[in-house]
């Protein structure tokens, strides 16, 4: 991976998260409540091949949320994590990526590209909910629970919204 690379995607995704909290998190204190919903990824509580700075940025901002947790939190501010699993978007349904989730299941991955439906078929039989992976809207129900005062008392959590994918991780 390349230097500028590397750097781009902690930039974006790890850097862009932080500078967001800091941007809004003194308006927050001064109102001496708020709610702070940062998005991470599945993909950020275990390695992945071909992708470690997404990983590691995406590791790196549960670290930052619980670390603003504990900052804003006598300042009445909640701060929480959404990690969706595998969401199905144009940066997931391509061919390679296709390919590696049959192949994550099966042990190797097909010879030609599977189509979305055949991706889907061999994936969700592994998934608790049998769903090949979430749709956007899926995510969603999880952030408005964080922002209600229903979750006046939630902080520090991760909540991972997987169709029970995260079910088979330790």
């Amino acid at each position: 991976m390349d230097d500028a690379d590397w750097r781009d995607v902690i930039d974006n995704n790890l850097n862009g998260t932080a500078n967001t909290i800091r941007a809004f998190a003194p308006k927050m204190r001064v109102a001496g409540k708020g709610r702070i919903i940062v998005l991470s990824s599945m993909q950020g509580k275990h390695g992945t091949k071909d992708a470690a700075s997404y990983s590691a940025s995406k590791w790196g901002i549960l670290g930052l949320m619980k670390s603003a947790a504990l900052e804003l939190g006598q300042y009445g501010i909640t701060v929480n994590a959404v990690i969706p699993g595998l969401v199905d978007t144009p940066l997931t349904r391509y061919d390679k990526r296709l390919s590696e989730s049959i192949g994550e299941v099966t042990g190797h991955a097909p010879s030609t590209p599977p189509t979305p439906k055949e991706a889907w078929d061999v994936r969700a039989s592994t998934v608790a909910l049998k769903v090949g992976w979430l749709q956007p809207d899926d995510i969603s129900p999880v952030a408005v629970f964080l922002a209600s005062d229903a979750a006046a008392l939630v902080t520090g959590a991760e909540y991972e919204v997987t169709g029970g994918d995260s079910a088979k991780d330790i």
